[in-house]
């Protein structure tokens, strides 16, 4: 079969092309711009994307098109795509239909932390043999792509909250079939198609809809979005979790000394040494270790598996120290793009260095609308100083908006940030760029420029 797939370049469409080689079938697909790494790995799969959205790609008359949700009506490719007859679905549809089928899958989801549950939980099964499938929404630490088949009974899939198409605006996850469904918190996100929290609530309580009596919920126990959600009905057997010993949870994390703690559950209990540092990354551990025990993997062997556990890309993820060595200035590039994760994430390094300086480009859909403004400047109270790269595409006035806040210094790009950060940080200090968006290229700017400054 020849499948064209829409905005292929994307990690879950990439990640679907991946998999639909796997299964033998001819790939091709287009998207507004191919850039490594995904242009990369797009070749080593022998498929080479083309660079718009002429409708004249369509005069192959592929078997199956996969539309992303790139896509929109009024683009000349869709308006071609629905007048031509020819087969079309979501790329969500498809997965559910051609891959998730008869498999048990584990579904992670959430408004933070997904791609480190799912890549942690994807982990644990592979160290116990299980050779799960998975597809997840970043570069993933331990393996070499974003998506395989695997040739076991489990698949993980990062299950994103966000609309499917332009012909499906329910969340993505509701196409999963999953058995096992993890839901890490819940907050307001994605502005652009979602009002408010009821509305996010409203895509959570159709998948618990969709869950199967005999299947299992693995949720947040400190998070009252979840008990609100819970509440409004719940038809499966439910697991909480909570990094707080007195919390009561069915999975719990005690004895917390920096990375590490010590894991209790429902097969026992195990000490967990973790790379990453932060509350947050030990509750995503435990949330992938209560995932992975639903498969069949004890404790034990879960806590072994996160000895060799690698944090996705952008997750904080150490780019260097400049000069090298200790004492050099740390330099950490992050996906955190909300609030919640902002704090996270500064609160995460606190306590391992001087000083934490921060670059962020809002550049979310909800950061560019200003959903998240009011709690925005308090997120960033945790770094020493921020500066803010704001581009091109905000609906506010960033410097009115952070005049009261003199932590914040607002910069007219991206390299003047890298440059202000650079030339501020010293000795003992992290600097951490913030950003879902790696286009600007601020991260690739700071090493430049702290390499330039402190060599060696």
């Amino acid at each position: 079969m020849h499948i064209h797939i829409l905005g292929i370049c994307g990690t879950f469409m990439g990640g679907l092309a991946a998999l639909a080689r796997e299964l033998g079938h001819e790939v091709t697909g287009a998207d507004r711009a191919a850039w490594p790494p995904m242009s990369t790995r797009l070749q080593e799969l022998g498929i080479e994307p083309v660079v718009g959205f002429d409708p004249s790609q369509l005069d192959a008359k592929p078997d199956l098109v996969l539309v992303g949700n790139v896509m929109s009506r009024g683009m000349p490719i869709v308006e071609a795509l629905l007048d031509s007859g020819l087969k079309f679905m979501s790329g969500p549809e498809w997965l559910g239909q051609e891959v998730l089928q008869d498999r048990e899958v584990i579904a992670i989801t959430g408004t933070h932390g997904k791609t480190t549950t799912a890549s942690m939980a994807a982990w644990m099964l592979h160290e116990a043999g299980l050779d799960p499938g998975f597809l997840i929404g970043g570069a993933p630490g331990n393996f070499e792509r974003t998506a395989r088949l695997g040739g076991g009974r489990h698949f993980v899939i990062e299950g994103d909250e966000y609309d499917t198409s332009f012909f499906d605006k329910n969340a993505k996850f509701l196409h999963y079939r999953a058995g096992t469904v993890v839901i890490n918190n819940i907050e307001h996100d994605h502005a652009d198609i979602y009002p408010g929290l009821e509305a996010v609530m409203w895509q959570f309580h159709l998948l618990l809809r969709r869950t199967p009596g005999a299947g299992r919920l693995i949720v947040n126990g400190a998070d009252a979005n979840i008990s609100g959600l819970l509440a409004k009905g719940c038809w499966s057997l439910v697991e909480r979790f909570a990094v707080d010993p007195g919390s009561g949870a069915d999975w719990r994390a005690e004895r917390i000394e920096g990375f590490r703690a010590e894991f209790s559950g429902q097969s026992g209990e195990a000490y967990c040494n973790l790379a990453l540092p932060g509350a947050h990354n030990l509750s995503n551990a435990l949330a992938a270790v209560a995932a992975a025990h639903a498969a069949g993997v004890s404790i034990e062997r879960s806590c072994g598996a996160l000895e060799s556990f690698l944090p996705p890309a952008r997750r904080l993820q150490l780019l260097g120290r400049y000069p090298a060595g200790a004492s050099g200035v740390a330099l950490y590039d992050d996906f955190a793009h909300h609030p919640t994760e902002i704090r996270a994430t500064l609160k995460a390094l606190s306590g391992d260095y001087r000083r934490v300086l921060a670059v962020l480009e809002p550049a979310s859909n909800s950061m560019r609308a200003g959903a998240h403004l009011a709690s925005l400047p308090g997120a960033l109270e945790g770094a020493a100083h921020a500066w803010l790269a704001p581009g091109a595409s905000l609906e506010w006035d960033p410097v009115a908006a952070f005049a009261c806040h003199d932590h914040v210094t607002v910069c007219a790009d991206a390299a003047e940030a890298a440059r202000a950060a650079a030339a501020a940080a010293e000795a003992g200090d992290a600097v951490v760029f913030m950003s879902n968006s790696g286009a600007s290229g601020a991260a690739g700017l700071l090493a430049a420029e702290l390499g330039r400054r402190l060599p060696g």
